[in-house]
């Protein structure tokens, strides 16, 4: 008996000090900075946390700061990646709101490298004192029915001019349900790099990292398509009734550009902008010309890179200055 318990002790002590090597291993070989499946273990645990309206689902922590993929972000105190903005604006200012997910975040890039900054440089560019405000409330696996969420409960009180609805192709993923993870979970590197092994087996198992059109092109056959077009026609009852201006702004999938492969999810978005009465601005001539792999964040990971979210905020801010904005509001 006591040799049976001596060899129990032995082989626990031996798995406590494996598991122990490979936490290590986990926080310094595989913790490169650039580790997808590490980085967005870390922005869920040190950036995020579960929002009390469940139509919203989570939202940043306010102030939080974290190093993602070799980018600095910081969160203001209103829970968004972006400078701290007064709630009034100044006399003469347009106030743009940017909604979306990652994207507009800005995966992998510096917060002067996003969408929404790129769109203020390029307006304010020539003006004597700068009179466009651009407020970045992107979030990282929202979907639209989640940002629309966020506009109604927050976003309508900084009282914009503009909103800018920049919609993704993912962005018709159903709602999340959320529940709080177990201390562990929050802790060791080793959950965030065996669930994404164990994520990615399963991907290549079910063919799923292969076919990602497929994954995508049924998302428009799924209720989560239609409760993103009811959010959309919500977004613009609100703006209609406040005066605001709507846009939508439909950023392309960047794995294949030309010919680009979801024309048909494009003329959706564009057909439910027409419906609902909000312009329609197609960012796809932005990048078209490019070759994909040089703008993805990294050649495993397609999130625009900084060389990208200029070309995509500089087109968008083209368009915002051919097509004035609404006068602001004093």
């Amino acid at each position: 008996m006591k040799r049976w318990l001596g060899n129990l002790a032995a082989l626990l002590g031996s798995a406590a000090v494996m598991a122990l090597l490979f936490e290590g291993a986990c926080r310094t070989v595989l913790n490169s900075g650039t580790q997808y499946h590490i980085e967005m273990w870390k922005y869920a645990v040190q950036l995020k946390r579960i929002s009390a309206n469940p139509e919203i689902g989570h939202e940043h922590v306010p102030g939080g700061v974290a190093r993602l993929m070799d980018a600095e972000v910081r969160i203001n105190k209103d829970g968004l990646r972006d400078r701290e903005h007064p709630p009034a604006k100044a006399p003469g200012e347009v106030r743009i709101l940017m909604l979306g997910d990652s994207t507009m975040f800005g995966w992998g890039v510096k917060q002067d490298e996003t969408i929404a900054k790129h769109v203020e440089q390029a307006l304010n560019k020539d003006a004597p004192d700068p009179f466009v405000e651009v407020i970045n409330s992107g979030v990282g696996n929202y979907n639209t029915a989640m940002e629309v969420a966020y506009f109604l409960e927050r976003g309508v009180a900084t009282k914009p001019d503009v909103v800018v609805l920049n919609y993704f192709i993912n962005d018709a993923e159903p709602t999340p349900i959320y529940r709080d993870v177990p201390w562990w979970a929050r802790h060791f590197y080793a959950y965030a790099v065996l669930g994404g092994a164990w994520d990615g087996f399963k991907r290549r198992m079910s063919g799923a990292e292969q076919d990602y059109k497929a994954y995508y092109a049924g998302l428009y056959s799924a209720p989560g398509w239609e409760r993103a077009q009811a959010a959309i026609a919500k977004l613009a009852e609100v703006c209609r009734a406040q005066g605001i201006r709507l846009i939508i702004s439909n950023i392309p999938e960047m794995h294949e550009l030309k010919p680009y492969a979801f024309p048909d999810v494009q003329k959706k978005i564009e057909d439910v902008a027409k419906a609902v009465g909000a312009e329609y601005v197609d960012l796809l001539p932005a990048v078209e010309n490019e070759d994909p792999a040089s703008m993805w964040v990294t050649v495993p990971d397609p999130h625009p890179n900084a060389k990208a979210t200029k070309l995509l905020g500089d087109y968008l801010a083209a368009y915002l200055a051919a097509h004035p904005t609404a006068a602001a509001k004093d």
